[in-house]
């Protein structure tokens, strides 16, 4: 094999091009603080910290769901410990309408107290968050769900499917009930009619019994006193389902509550174990970075000492 100067010098310039080369990229690993900053550094740990990478960011869009979710559910919850203090007063009212020694005049002050208890309610029933978006209308949040019509009847028009969310990678839960199923439904447990029927309407359960306080009395026959006292009678039975549905569907919240703060415990363990994975595979070892750095500074410096020093020579020189 011939050797000339010309290849001496390239093999020279090779070698330290090289050198050149993996000292700039320990250089850059020091800079970025990553140990693989292309996917030709590492390209099986490359490959694997996009798996972890989609993992977080999967992780994260969970986390920003179960945010959300909670803000809904609590917003619904404080709406209904509202509700469920003013059908436990309207329960007072009405037992206190039962007293058979009040006047047309206390029962028409009564019905004025109820009356007021119901406008209230309905106006719960129709709350929007801070959106302006109806709470218990469903998915057709862009309307109120409860409206009166010309006779003063509140009726339902709102959706009928629950609005839910994935809060995480196999959970989903309610986050808005609809409005039917919170103020015109009852539990399974929930106290018949006379005839059988259950009312569970609790604004037809106060309509009745407003119109019933405002019914005259003072010169009524024992017909119509039997009627006032039916009306009173199914008004309470018709509140307190009213009551235990409203409280069912709280209770069900407090544990969809308790629940978003566990997925978001876990969560967050997720995140610090992807987190340590991700550096496990691309983060730079400093210790060992540095001192790759060095050295092979010291080699590089050593490389241009020799090229340097080539430069003179020829290989008839060598061969004197």
């Amino acid at each position: 094999m011939r050797i000339s100067t010309q290849m001496m010098y390239e093999q020279n310039m090779r070698g330290i091009t090289n050198s050149q080369s993996t000292w700039l990229a320990y250089g850059e690993q020091m800079s970025t603080g990553k140990r693989v900053n292309n996917p030709s550094d590492d390209p099986i740990a490359a490959s694997q910290a996009v798996v972890v990478s989609q993992a977080q960011a999967q992780n994260s869009q969970y986390a920003l769901a179960r945010t959300f979710a909670t803000q809904k559910v609590s917003l619904e919850e404080n709406i209904l410990g509202q509700v469920t203090t003013a059908i436990q007063t309207a329960q007072e009212k009405i037992v206190y309408a039962g007293n058979g020694t009040l006047s047309d005049d206390d029962r028409a002050s009564l019905a004025t107290d109820l009356q007021g208890l119901r406008d209230q309610l309905l106006n719960l029933a129709n709350s929007t968050d801070g959106n302006g978006r109806y709470i218990f209308a469903g998915y057709k949040t862009e309307s109120a769900p409860f409206v009166e019509d010309a006779s003063g009847t509140v009726g339902y028009a709102g959706g009928e499917e629950s609005i839910t969310q994935t809060v995480d990678a196999a959970r989903s839960m309610v986050i808005g009930h609809t409005g039917n199923k919170v103020f015109m439904t009852a539990t399974s447990n929930a106290k018949t009619e006379p005839d059988g029927s259950i009312e569970s309407d609790l604004f037809a359960t106060l309509d009745k019994a407003i119109a019933a306080l405002n019914t005259p009395l003072s010169d009524a026959d024992d017909a119509a006193q039997d009627d006032y006292t039916a009306a009173i009678d199914s008004a309470n039975r018709g509140l307190s389902n009213s009551l235990n549905n409203v409280l069912t569907v709280r209770a069900e919240l407090g544990t969809q509550l308790n629940e978003l703060s566990t997925l978001d415990s876990s969560g967050d363990d997720r995140d610090l174990m992807l987190t340590q994975q991700m550096s496990d595979l691309v983060d730079v070892d400093w210790n060992e970075a540095i001192s790759n750095y060095t050295m092979q500074q010291a080699a590089l410096q050593a490389s241009y000492k020799a090229f340097s020093d080539m430069q003179g020579m020829s290989l008839f020189q060598l061969n004197k």
